[in-house]
């Protein structure tokens, strides 16, 4: 009872003042990294061109080290003006579904740094003159979805360069209503979603630097060579149609530009636009369909329109073909790339002659039954096919593609594969490979050196495949260049040691979804052949410690995923050799992080403890203290909150102040206790020397 009642009294000395504090600016958001989830995804998810790798996570770590007070998100807060609370540095702005009926040269004038700014949907009716003339940096103006019913001539006046202007659903008919002036430096123009029916720009329109024009969903039916003139100044541009169904071109209107890329998506006449084409260039021709869209059939003889005009690149996905035989192809003689995505093909006929130029071929969803029904052999200098989405279950067969010997790219995910022994058959002579994508399939049987067919492959994706390992040997052993395997819930049997030997430039390795044994990740462990690695993602692997000696090996690291796991604090340690890395503690079981874990944290760059269960009370004052004070490491900060005590759940740990020092109620209990304490203590030693002095 003693124990209990010095208990009471100690908890009652020391007990935490707590508060909750709230920001007085509720209204914009900063963002200190615009593209954060891009960072995320860039290394969650491999980039799908290995070449690309070291380009890709440069531009997560710039994004991540974004300077503050630069990016503001103010939108749909109901807003009528610019805060005041708004920094003058502030360079990206949006402001989208707010109200700004009117806006003029005094609304933005004080953010004169804009680089950046969005109003979609903010009911703007009228702009008027010289409204950005203080906006020398302007670059990108988003006005997407405002009724606009004026625009004063010299309402863009002020941007030195403008580039992107987005006029997307703002109810133009008329393409006199889009000011000139300012415009010579623009180099994309957004108008979907309108009412236009002319493409006819004023004469004095600015076109020259012009690269992407888009009218995609207006009412475009007639395209005639007057309305092709004010454009002629723009070189390798992206015209967009795609909606309009057009329905007459006027022959030689496409003649005197050269195009990057023409859109005629939904057009449900394809000979109107083959006839109207003629004499043309252009890199690339959209002229896919919908599914909601009743179009004719693509003949043979439709397609012999292409042989009067210059296309690199064909996309025709989601049409049916009323004849198709090796003679449909006779005018593909200079494509590169074709699209054929949902073609309703179940077979390619062989002996189509005259693609040789042809480099990249899309057959994804369609209805082969067999790999060897693309008749590769058609294809000889083919680098990239993407057979993925078959409507049926594919067969892999034997020697299918061994025709392909440049072939350096090949996706055949979500098609439903399965094979007992993989990869060496199916796969065989494609020594020039540098990509497969076998993600989503069924179960594949893997033999020691699987991919002894593919040296030279650099990004492997198995995600979400289930593998069964019949060697004891590693599959991928022969793999000497692999720079990026994604192993995702392919329920892996992670107790083999040597499951990831032989690959000596492992950069990225997503393990997510793979259990370990007993949920513990020990010392030895199959990551110590793999020292290479920078990228490692561990994420919803069942995890509950890992050894503190179980990445001692991996010297190079700069990502560690350890998210929606059951770990708690004591596996932070795992984590002391790293120095600069992003850290990802996201969804643990971290309530508690003791002083001696702090310096880990803070040698890192970046760490999310979000969705932990993290506790707020004096017993984690250390940690709270760090964290305020490294806030510019941290990421998820909205979602890390407290989860004890029940007062404080769901308060943002950045808004939380504790005071753990000796409260008024405790100096009271304090005085107390030593007045009692002097006063027993005056007894106990008057009767002690009473005692005494009676047995002298």
């Amino acid at each position: 009872m003693a124990f209990d009642v010095s208990c009471f009294f100690w908890v009652v000395l020391f007990s935490a003042g707590c508060k909750v504090i709230t920001s007085l600016d509720q209204m914009c958001i900063e963002r200190a990294c615009s593209a954060s989830a891009f960072c995320y995804d860039c290394v969650s998810d491999p980039p799908q061109k290995p070449s690309r790798y070291h380009q890709h996570r440069a531009s997560c770590r710039a994004c991540r080290t974004k300077e503050a007070n630069k990016t503001y998100n103010c939108e749909n807060l109901g807003l009528s003006e610019i805060p005041d609370t708004l920094p003058n540095t502030t360079e990206f702005l949006e402001f989208s579904f707010n109200f700004l009926p009117t806006i003029h040269n005094g609304t933005f004038s004080r953010l004169m740094n804009l680089t950046f700014l969005d109003l979609t949907r903010c009911q703007i009716n009228w702009i008027h003159e010289d409204t950005f003339q203080s906006h020398h940096q302007l670059n990108t103006l988003v006005l997407t979805g405002n009724p606009l019913i004026f625009m004063a001539e010299t309402s863009l006046n002020g941007p030195k360069s403008l580039k992107h202007l987005f006029l997307i659903q703002t109810g133009i008919s008329n393409l006199e209503f889009i000011p000139v002036h300012n415009l010579e430096n623009l180099e994309s123009l957004y108008l979907g979603s309108n009412h236009i029916s002319s493409i006819k720009f004023p004469k004095d329109f600015p076109a020259r630097n012009l690269k992407v024009l888009d009218f995609q969903n207006n009412a475009i039916h007639y395209l005639s060579r007057e309305d092709m003139r004010s454009l002629e100044q723009a070189t390798n541009l992206s015209l967009n149609f795609n909606g309009n169904d057009v329905k007459g071109i006027e022959p030689g209107a496409f003649g005197s530009i050269v195009f990057q890329s023409l859109n005629f998506g939904g057009t449900l006449n394809l000979s109107v636009i083959f006839n109207g084409l003629q004499n043309s260039t252009t890199q690339s021709l959209w002229l896919g369909t919908f599914e909601d869209i009743d179009d004719e059939d693509i003949s043979s003889a439709m397609l012999k329109g292409l042989c009067e005009m210059s296309v690199e690149s064909l996309n025709l996905q989601k049409h049916h073909f009323s004849d198709f035989s090796s003679t449909t192809f006779q005018c593909f003689t200079q494509i590169q790339e074709l699209d054929l995505t949902a073609t309703h093909l179940a077979g390619l006929p062989s002996g189509i002659k005259g693609l040789n130029l042809l480099k990249k071929l899309v057959l994804s969803v369609n209805h082969f039954d067999q790999l060897c029904q693309i008749s590769a052999a058609n294809f000889p200098s083919l680098t990239h096919l993407y057979v993925r989405g078959n409507v049926k279950k594919l067969h892999l067969g034997v020697g299918c593609l061994e025709k392909l010997g440049n072939l350096q790219i090949l996706d055949l995910s979500h098609n439903d594969i399965e094979a007992s022994d993989c990869c060496n058959l199916q796969l065989r002579n494609l020594s020039h490979l540098q990509t497969l994508n076998l993600s989503h399939n069924e179960l594949l049987g893997l033999q020691s050196q699987a991919f002894k067919e593919c040296p030279r492959l650099e990004l492997l994706d198995l995600a979400f495949t289930r593998l069964h390992i019949n060697a004891p040997q590693s599959p991928f052993q022969n793999l000497h260049f692999l720079q990026v395997l994604n192993l995702t819930y392919c329920f892996l049997d992670t107790s083999n040691q040597h499951l990831l030997a032989g690959l000596p430039d492992l950069r990225h390795l997503n393990l997510k979804g793979n259990h370990f044994q007993d949920g513990t990740i020990m010392k030895t462990n199959l990551l110590q052949t793999v020292g290479s690695l920078e990228i490692l993602i561990l994420s919803s692997c069942g995890l509950l410690s890992i050894d503190q000696q179980a990445f001692h090996g991996l010297g190079k690291m700069s990502h560690v995923d350890l998210s929606h796991n059951s770990l708690t604090c004591d596996s932070i340690a795992s984590v002391s050799h790293f120095k600069g890395i992003y850290l990802n503690l996201a969804a643990n079981s971290i309530n508690i992080i003791p002083p001696h874990l702090l310096p880990i944290l803070s040698q890192q760059s970046t760490i999310n403890f979000s969705h932990n269960p993290l506790d707020c009370t004096c017993s984690n004052i250390h940690f709270l203290t760090w964290y305020k004070e490294n806030l510019h490491k941290l990421e998820g900060s909205e979602e890390t909150t407290c989860a004890n005590p029940p007062s404080l759940r769901g308060v943002k740990l950045s808004d939380v102040k504790l005071s753990c020092g000796i409260t008024a109620i405790g100096i009271f209990f304090l005085t107390v206790f030593l007045l009692l304490f002097t006063i027993l203590l005056f007894f106990a030693v008057k009767n002690l020397l009473r005692w005494k002095y009676r047995h002298i």
